[in-house]
């Protein structure tokens, strides 16, 4: 952050890699409405170009290089790939590919062609056999996966999505070899009552686990593997049971990471009921505790999608900014680094600017009560530690599992006022399981947004006259309550329904392409600060129309009119009040 601002000094102070100093951020507060005057956005644009080259020299690299390959191991604060745990192990890459095509929904699955089948199982059994050097083996949960993945589409995928011919001939021609040297519970697993694959067919029938924990779990999968669903009290039995995952050597001292990844990726294949997707929601409510407090009179909850953005924009942390400057408070919640996207998330953002970011539920309280913050940002390391458990194991399955919706409606914190959950998707046929969550949580406003890479953030671009399928970007659903109780004592109170899509030009918003990050944090921040500082532009719009817009569909206070709401947030920016908040933020973050 302050290298953001003057280049001269070097971003070890905000690196991700040293703790943040203290200090740094009492400077930069703007004391009056000047520092947005047309000889301080020219410095702010001179100085904030420069910044890539401060990155680099604080963390010894010569330069910056955007284009930097995820596998990457050079250590730069300033994307996003950057913030993957190296101690995490890497998947194989060859049957992970192979598990993007086939570990999906009955729809979406890509079967293999022949030549990728052999592949992939050729790949699996030299693994298996102990042939591949380090670095390369296809971890267990790879596998449960993978074969999660074909025995579901065996046993109830619509013919088109079914095994292609090459599959069938590459599973004939490998699994004999297979059953020689996988562990039993694969081959449960891969043909758990022996009607697909006819070598070792008795060990699924008979699988029961190694221990009690497994045993639940293996009862589960079978009714899963089959096709099937699990009532509310099953789902979160199995959950219960086997998290925290324990991890020691890249390995799990505790149930099969097999069979745990073949659970999650193959509920999402099946597509989730409603009573699944509140088993996962609900979960760990309890886990640290009651949720404290906050004496507020409005909390907007944000969820945005855990992996973060990897192309556009990530306008969140600055509309909360925005939003927290007329008392709107809002709670944002999320991870450093997601699999799969691996993308830009506001804990990196936070993190890179020298915010403390390990704040627990109470502090974050303190943050949203303090009249010089408004907001506050909460990671799923500090709230929920037994789902935090599961991110390595989430890369190793690939696909999202149902935890990736049910994360984004959480309540860490309550409030005396109104409460509202705002949540982004991506696949139609999530909106409405998203509401259901929202209700059962009992807030008085609800609101799903498909924003750009399935975040929130709406944009002002104009829609592109060839895209016809599915839900259009800036489509958005909801619910507003009549009732004006304290959320906390409502329960089924009567509802507003709505949806529509939001067009920006309807609202006076110039159309715009949407500014590209390409997982550059520093280029994103460098964006929303200088929106914040007044630059008008495509990122300014962007922050406005996701304030006003929010507001006024979930019922606020003074956002009955539109055009009202958007004006507020825009007196917000201009005024130099939602950039002192963000920099108050930082500094208050250290000393709650």
């Amino acid at each position: 952050m302050k290298a953001l601002l003057n280049p001269q000094l070097s971003l070890s102070s905000v690196s991700p890699v040293n703790a943040p100093k203290r200090t740094a951020v009492a400077s930069l507060r703007p004391s009056a409405p000047t520092a947005f005057s047309a000889v301080g956005r020219r410095r702010w644009r001179r100085e904030s170009s420069r910044l890539a080259t401060a990155g680099a020299a604080s963390t010894g690299s010569a330069t910056i290089d955007h284009s930097e390959s995820p596998d990457s191991e050079v250590r730069n604060p300033s994307l996003s790939s950057s913030y993957r745990d190296a101690r995490l192990r890497r998947p194989n890459q060859t049957v992970l590919e192979a598990q993007a095509r086939v570990c999906t929904g009955p729809t979406q699955t890509r079967p293999l062609s022949e030549e990728q089948a052999f592949k992939v199982l050729d790949t699996i059994l030299r693994s298996a056999k102990g042939e591949l050097r380090n670095g390369e083996q296809v971890s267990k949960a790879q596998m449960g996966a993978f074969f999660a993945a074909m025995t579901i589409r065996a046993n109830s995928f619509p013919e088109a999505t079914q095994w292609s011919e090459g599959e069938e001939r590459a599973m004939n021609t490998f699994w004999p070899m297979l059953v020689r040297v996988l562990p039993p519970d694969l081959i449960f697993i891969a043909d758990p009552e022996g009607s697909i694959l006819g070598v070792g067919s008795s060990i699924g029938p008979h699988y029961t686990g190694n221990d009690t924990t497994e045993m639940r779990l293996v009862g589960a999968l079978r009714e899963i593997l089959a096709g099937g669903h699990l009532g509310y009290e099953e789902v979160q039995g199995v959950l219960k049971d086997v998290l925290p995952l324990k991890i020691k050597d890249n390995l799990s001292e505790g149930v099969s990471e097999s069979l745990l990844s073949a659970f999650l990726i193959g509920q999402r294949m099946n597509r989730e009921t409603d009573r699944e997707l509140k088993a996962y929601c609900l979960a760990f409510d309890d886990e640290l505790g009651p949720p404290p407090v906050a004496d507020i009179r409005s909390l907007t909850h944000y969820g945005e999608p855990y992996d973060g953005n990897t192309r556009y924009f990530r306008s969140t942390l600055f509309v909360a900014a925005v939003r927290s400057c007329y008392g709107e408070s809002c709670l944002l919640h999320g991870v450093e680094w997601m699999p799969p996207k691996g993308g830009i998330t506001e804990e990196q953002m936070l993190k890179f600017m020298g915010a403390n970011t390990s704040l627990s539920t109470l502090q974050a309280k303190a943050l949203l009560e303090d009249e010089e913050a408004g907001f506050a940002y909460i990671s799923q390391r500090e709230a929920r530690p037994s789902q935090y458990s599961l991110i390595g194991l989430r890369e190793h399955i690939k696909k999202r599992p149902p935890l990736a919706t049910s994360e984004k409606v959480q309540q860490f914190v309550r409030a005396t006022g109104r409460e509202a959950i705002v949540a982004g998707f991506y696949h139609e046929g999530y909106e409405e399981p998203l509401l259901m969550l929202m209700k059962r949580r009992g807030v008085h406003s609800g609101l799903v947004v498909k924003g750009e890479e399935g975040g929130l953030s709406m944009t002002t671009r104009l829609r592109s006259a060839s895209v016809s399928k599915g839900l259009p970007v800036n489509y958005c659903s909801g619910f507003r309550s009549l009732s004006t109780v304290s959320a906390l004592e409502v329960d089924g109170v009567s509802r507003e329904s709505f949806s529509l899509e939001v067009n920006a030009k309807d609202y006076g918003f110039e159309p715009s392409d949407t500014p590209r990050t390409d997982r550059s944090i520093s280029k994103n921040i460098e964006l929303g600060l200088a929106a914040l500082h007044g630059e008008k532009g495509p990122a300014y719009d962007r922050i406005v129309l996701n304030a006003g817009m929010v507001d006024h569909l979930l019922g606020c206070e003074g956002a009955e009119d539109i055009s009202m709401a958007l004006e507020r947030a825009r007196e917000a920016i201009d005024s130099g009040k939602a950039l002192k908040r963000l920099l108050n933020y930082i500094k208050i973050s250290h000393k709650v």
